[in-house]
C-alpha cells in the first residue's frame, strides 16, 4: 500500500488548465465514486480551490495507482494524457506527507501563509469522508495535517496580516487607479472571496459597493454587510457600465461577462474601468480587455503583486518549514509502519501457508507419530519461517521511517510476489 498526490496548481499549469481540471463542491462526491472506482486505487481526497486541483489517493500498486490518477483527470477535462504530464506534479509516500503539511500550512499556496487553504483542505477531507472514500490511511494523515496547519498558524502567526488573493486585487487596484475614494466598485459573486474584495475596497475608501448574485438573496446579505446596494443578475450589465472597478469570482462553469453584451452597454465611455476576475474558471471573458478603456487582469496577473506582499511572512515561513520537518519526522516515527501493516501482513501469510505446506508435506512423509513429536516437528516448522522473516519484516518497517521507504516495501512486495495481498 502506498500513498500518491497529482496535482496542478498556479505554478505548474496556467489557468486556462486549472479551469477544465477543477471540481465544484457538488461534482466531488459522485467524482470520488468513479475514483475509487479506478485500478488499485482504495482511499482517496480531492482537494480543488482557486489555484489547485489535488488528487490524494492510497494505492495498492506505486505505478497502476499513479497512472489511474491521471486516467481519471484525463478523462474528466478531456485533457490528453501527454499534455496532463506536461502540467501535473506528483509525490509518492514521504514526500505526499511533507506537501500535505506545507498545502494545509499554506507554505504552497501563490499567497504564503494564506488562511483559507487550511479550510478547503478540512472541507474537501470531510467530503471524502462524507462519500466514503477515506480508511484508516487518510483518517490518521489529513487529521494530523489539520492539526499541523492550526500549530503553524499559532506558533508563527503567518497568516496575521489581512493578506490574501483578494486583499492583493485591491492593492492592484489602488497601484492602477490611485485614491480609491468616490469610486463604485461592482462585486460579482458572494462567495468568501467576493465578501473579502468588498471589505478591503471599503476599508481602502470605496464610496458605492454593488452586489450582483445569481441567489439575490446571497447578495443581499454580502451587500448589507459592506454597506452596499444588491441588484439582481439579468441587471448586471446596466450596472457594470456604471462602475470603475469590478471583482468577479463564482462558481459558474461559464464566462458570466462576456465581451459582445459588455461591449453594447460601454459604447462611448470615455472613463477607465479595472476589471479583476478571481474565478476558475474565469468569469469574465478574454475578449473584453480589447475593449477600449478597460483593463482586465485574472488570477494569474494577481500573483504579481501578491509577490509583493510577501517580505514579512517569508520570515515566518522559515520557522514554519521547521515545524512541518519537526511534525513529519514524529509522524513517520509514530505512523510511518502503517504505510507498510499491509505488506508485512501479506508476508507473514505467505510465510505461514508455505511452512504449512511443507509440514504436512514432511508429516506425510514421516508416518505415525507421537503427539509429542508432531507437535515439535511442527514447532520446528514454523520457527524456522519466523526466523527467517523477522530480519526482513524489521527492516522494513525501519526503512518505513525513511524517504526511501516505498520503494523498500515495493521491493520486497516484487521479491516474494505477493501480488494485492496488501488490500486486506
Amino acid at each position: 500500500m502506498y500513498i500518491v498526490v497529482v496535482g496542478v496548481n498556479h505554478r505548474s499549469a496556467p489557468v486556462e488548465v486549472r479551469e477544465v481540471l477543477s471540481f465544484s463542491g457538488r461534482q466531488v462526491g459522485e467524482q470520488l465514486v468513479i475514483l475509487r472506482g479506478m485500478p488499485a486505487i482504495t482511499e482517496a481526497v480531492i482537494l480543488s480551490t482557486c489555484n489547485r486541483t489535488e488528487i490524494y489517493a492510497s494505492v495498492t500498486d506505486l505505478g497502476q495507482g499513479l497512472a489511474s490518477v491521471l486516467e481519471f483527470l484525463s478523462r474528466r477535462s478531456g485533457v490528453d494524457l501527454y499534455q496532463l504530464r506536461n502540467h501535473t506534479y506528483s509525490h509518492t509516500l514521504y514526500e505526499v506527507i511533507r506537501h500535505l503539511f506545507r498545502v494545509v500550512c499554506g507554505l504552497d499556496s501563490m499567497l504564503l501563509g494564506e488562511t483559507q487553504v487550511l479550510g478547503q483542505v478540512r472541507d474537501a477531507y470531510g467530503l471524502a469522508v462524507g462519500a466514503g472514500a477515506c480508511g484508516v490511511v487518510f483518517n490518521t494523515l489529513f487529521q494530523k495535517a489539520l492539526a499541523v496547519g492550526k500549530r503553524v498558524r499559532n506558533e508563527t502567526g503567518i497568516d496575521q496580516r489581512a493578506v490574501s488573493v483578494s486583499y492583493a486585487a485591491v492593492e492592484m487596484a489602488r497601484e492602477r487607479l490611485g485614491d480609491l475614494s468616490g469610486r463604485t466598485v461592482l462585486v460579482v459573486g458572494a462567495g468568501k472571496m467576493s465578501g473579502l474584495s468588498a471589505r478591503y475596497l471599503v476599508d481602502n475608501g470605496v464610496e458605492g459597493v454593488i452586489v450582483s448574485n445569481r441567489s439575490y438573496d446571497r447578495a443581499v446579505r454580502l451587500a448589507g454587510q459592506c454597506q452596499g446596494k444588491a441588484v439582481r443578475f439579468d441587471e448586471l450589465y446596466r450596472h457594470l457600465a456604471r462602475s470603475d472597478i469590478v471583482i468577479s469570482c463564482t462558481a459558474a462553469t461559464h464566462y458570466v461577462i462576456r465581451a459582445a453584451e459588455l461591449e453594447r452597454v460601454w459604447a462611448g465611455r470615455e472613463r477607465e474601468m479595472l476589471m479583476v476576475d478571481l474565478a476558475v474558471p474565469r468569469d469574465i471573458e478574454p475578449a473584453v480587455s480589447r475593449l477600449p478603456g478597460i483593463t482586465l487582469w485574472d488570477i494569474d496577473d494577481v500573483k504579481d503583486v501578491v509577490d509583493q506582499n510577501l517580505a514579512e511572512r517569508r520570515a515566518k515561513a522559515v520557522l514554519a518549514e521547521s515545524v512541518v520537518e519537526e511534525e513529519l519526522n514524529g509522524f513517520m516515527r509514530r505512523h510511518g509502519s502503517l504505510f507498510v501493516v499491509p505488506t508485512v501482513a501479506a508476508l507473514k501469510r505467505r510465510g505461514e501457508a508455505i511452512g504449512e505446506e511443507e509440514l504436512q508435506r514432511a508429516l506425510n512423509k514421516l508416518g505415525t507419530l507421537s503427539d509429542h513429536d508432531r507437535k515439535v516437528v511442527a514447532t520446528l516448522a514454523r520457527g524456522i519461517v519466523n526466523r527467517l522473516l523477522h530480519e526482513p519484516v524489521t527492516r522494513l518497517k525501519e526503512y518505513a521511517l525513511t524517504p526511501q521507504g516505498h520503494l523498500y516495501t515495493e521491493t520486497l512486495q516484487n521479491l516474494f510476489n505477493l501480488g494485492d495481498g496488501d488490500r486486506d
